[in-house]
């Protein structure tokens, strides 16, 4: 997106940042869903923000340019996962923060049992441990499609199988 040389910023802060509720939120949540910092909270509301005005454009567009252009997103949207089969544009308007949250590959590790915590299922990314298909995943923000979700596998590298390093 754009020049390489001129990277910006993913992200968005709260305008009020210093508000009980919104703290308190915030808080539960990095907890939850194990995120290292509220900047990845806010960027996740980016990415919800982004969907929504994608939908709000589609529902003001002419009825025939309107038809396609809701087929296309409401199927980008069922191939992420965040919605179901036969959803309408309306439950565009209503996803939350939540919905992305739990299409991570950290929180789907946790989901599927094959970490304890959410930080354990985030070190065994970092690390590179997980893999999804044929991809090694190193990113805990990795949206996983619902297509790829059987594929996710754990490997690790034990003592044994580690290649010697030679002198």
């Amino acid at each position: 997106m754009g020049d390489s040389r001129r990277q910006q910023k993913k992200w968005r802060a709260p305008r009020h940042p210093w508000r009980s509720d919104v703290l308190s939120q915030e808080i539960r949540l990095i907890g939850l869903y194990g995120l290292r910092n509220k900047r990845e909270l806010w960027r996740t509301r980016g990415v919800i923000r982004e969907i929504r005005h994608r939908a709000r454009e589609v529902l003001s567009l002419p009825p025939e340019l309107r038809a396609v252009k809701e087929k296309e997103l409401l199927n980008k949207l069922e191939r992420m996962g965040l919605l179901q089969e036969g959803a309408a544009l309306d439950d565009v308007l209503g996803l939350k923060v939540e919905d992305i949250l739990e299409r991570r590959v950290q929180t789907v590790i946790l989901r599927k049992g094959l970490a304890q915590t959410p930080h354990h299922a985030r070190q065994l990314i970092s690390h590179g441990h997980i893999r999804v298909g044929e991809h090694r995943i190193t990113s805990p923000g990795f949206l996983v499609p619902r297509a790829d979700e059987g594929k996710i596998s754990l490997t690790l590298v034990t003592a044994a199988s580690a290649p010697t390093p030679t002198v």
